[in-house]
């Protein structure tokens, strides 16, 4: 499970670095991934730089485009399942 985690913290880095073009998402690094035994669920976890008012909007812009990065996710890694 270790390498499947880094490598979904892998490509979400990258989606998040050079893919999103949402205005409300600041200065983000993916810290963490954990998949479920099943790959059906992935827990991300992040940090974000700046004020609370800059979290809270990154974090919007980060879960509007949950689908976008499911998308990177699923096309760069061949997994039995894309997680969720």
């Amino acid at each position: 499970m270790r390498r499947v985690d880094e490598a979904v913290r892998e490509v979400l880095s990258e989606g998040i670095a050079g893919g999103l073009k949402d205005p409300r998402i600041g200065f983000v690094t993916v810290t963490a991934v954990q998949t479920s035994p099943d790959l059906s669920h992935a827990r991300v976890y992040v940090s974000v730089l700046g004020d609370e008012h800059e979290r809270k909007q990154t974090l919007a812009g980060l879960r509007s485009s949950h689908g976008v990065l499911q998308g990177k996710v699923g096309a760069q890694l061949r997994l039995k399942r894309t997680p969720t």
